[in-house]
């Protein structure tokens, strides 16, 4: 079965599920958690806490337990249950970080035989026989590619959680020697604001009250600090753009594919900006994870029988 999945900073995506990308280990059962994976004799729950950025995922084991989970999830979707479940795996990395990092990534992920834990007490074997690592922001705009074949120079914009990744695509292709990534993601922008309504106001928020209050939705916080949130915004949005023409990503003279959950969060401002020339955005916060998949079943058609 192949299993495309997303490891972003902020969430982990599949093609049909997103959790945040935090985890709480327990030595013993936890007696009121529904989602429960035990694995390598420790339990692990989801948590809304996300995990400390690292640049390098695979220096402990947390971003392999939050595989697991969502290799379980997909596994459940599909009502699947054989004695080893053989998993083909597509996932990815930052254009920047892609050729420092691919090798080592693909040896994180396949481990040697049969991988057993147990999700929602229901237990699973699976073997990794294959990991595939493809460009994130490329992958992304796979489904989409309409919006880029016929184009002679598009930037395809990936604001995420802790990272603004840019990738030039020429006529449709990945040129991955014009790559850059920036510390100006979701994170970075919510701590600032974090940081700001508190000293303004007085008043402690979290990652949820800001996302709410950009995506529209009802929340009892008090205009002004409603006003601090989205003039925080602005801002953030103005310094990627001014960051990006400091590394000569000029969206005045290029068209930009922006995507990543970020990207839907700033796009009003996005759209607003006078550096902005022509601006499409992918709607999907899963489309690195769909992009995954569907580059996946192309490279796996090609395998050999």
């Amino acid at each position: 079965m192949l299993i495309a999945i997303d490891h972003g900073n902020y969430a982990i995506k599949t093609p049909h599920h997103s959790f945040v990308s935090g985890l709480s280990e327990h030595t013993v059962k936890p007696p009121m958690a529904d989602e429960i994976l035990e694995y390598d004799g420790r339990y692990w729950t989801t948590s809304g806490k996300r995990l400390s950025y690292m640049r390098d995922k695979t220096q402990d084991e947390r971003y392999f337990i939050l595989t697991l989970f969502a290799i379980a999830k997909e596994l459940e979707d599909t009502g699947r249950y054989s004695p080893v479940e053989q998993i083909q795996l597509a996932v990815g990395l930052p254009p920047e970080h892609y050729g420092v990092l691919k090798d080592k990534f693909t040896r994180y992920f396949k481990r040697d035989g049969i991988i057993k834990f147990v999700y929602k007490d229901k237990p699973y074997s699976i073997m990794i026989d294959k990991v595939m690592v493809f460009p994130q922001a490329y992958a992304a705009v796979v489904p989409k590619s309409s919006m880029v074949v016929n184009m002679l120079r598009v930037f395809v914009v990936d604001i995420g959680g802790y990272t603004t990744d840019v990738l030039l695509l020429k006529n449709g292709k990945p040129d991955l020697q014009f790559c850059r990534s920036l510390e100006t993601g979701i994170i970075t922008m919510n701590n600032e604001i974090i940081r700001k309504v508190g000293a303004l106001h007085d008043m402690r928020i979290e990652d949820e009250h800001i996302s709410a209050v950009l995506s529209g939705q009802d929340t009892i916080l008090p205009d002004d600090v409603k006003q601090t949130i989205c003039g925080a915004t602005k801002l953030h949005a103005q310094d990627i753009l001014n960051q990006l023409r400091e590394l000569q990503v000029d969206l005045r003279s290029n068209p930009a594919v922006f995507i990543g959950g970020g990207s839907l969060l700033l796009k009003p401002f996005l759209e607003a900006s006078p550096l902005v020339a022509k601006a499409d955005f992918v709607e999907s916060p899963n489309a690195n994870a769909l992009g995954y998949e569907m580059l996946g079943r192309v490279q796996l058609s090609h395998r050999p029988a």
